[in-house]
């Protein structure tokens, strides 16, 4: 891939990967993969409040549950990331969500795929994120480098992903969010 067209267009035409087991999460959460738009374009990622009761310090996406008021998980996510990051959910375009995955947690997670164009600026809310990152777009969606160990929680095998950038591990959830969208848009069209 050499190009956001180019990613775009994969991603609009390609299904998404569907998982090989989804547990019975009654809870839905939406988490938001912004891609921002430079010549060359970035993956935002979070680093999540240390004072946090659950996944404090981790890297994750803008996201989090899903509130009675949000009219779909769209809205939850565009929602979360202006709390979070304060990214305008009017500077948000939409492409599509990718097959939602459970969490350890107890939440069917949604996560939703849009472009962010610059300007704007990041405000983290201290109580939820310590900082804000980006990752090259292309270089986060590089299968080879990612890195993966089996476990068997509640009986049943696991997957959890890892990638390193720079001097950051991004794994669990979030890294599988980003391996299934880089198996998405790798696929042949």
């Amino acid at each position: 891939m050499t190009s956001l067209s180019d990613f775009i267009h994969r991603f609009q035409l390609q299904l998404p990967v569907q998982p090989k087991y989804l547990s019975n999460n009654q809870r839905s959460a939406a988490v938001l993969l912004p891609i921002i738009c430079k010549p060359e374009p970035t993956l935002l990622l979070t680093q999540r409040a240390k004072s946090l009761r659950s996944h404090a310090g981790q890297v994750a996406f803008p996201g989090g549950a899903a509130e009675p008021e949000d009219h779909s998980l769209i809205a939850t996510a565009l929602r979360e990331a202006e709390e979070e990051v304060n990214i305008p959910h009017h500077q948000v375009q939409v492409l599509g969500q990718l097959t939602p995955l459970d969490s350890s947690g107890g939440y069917r997670v949604t996560p939703v795929v849009g472009l962010v164009s610059p300007p704007f600026s990041f405000q983290v809310n201290p109580t939820e994120v310590d900082r804000v990152f980006e990752i090259p777009l292309f270089d986060a969606l590089s299968l080879p480098c990612y890195r993966y160990l089996d476990v068997k929680r509640r009986n049943r095998q696991h997957r959890i992903y890892f990638y390193w950038y720079r001097d950051q591990m991004i794994w669990g959830l979030t890294a599988t969010i980003i391996y299934q969208l880089a198996q998405q848009v790798q696929k042949s069209l």
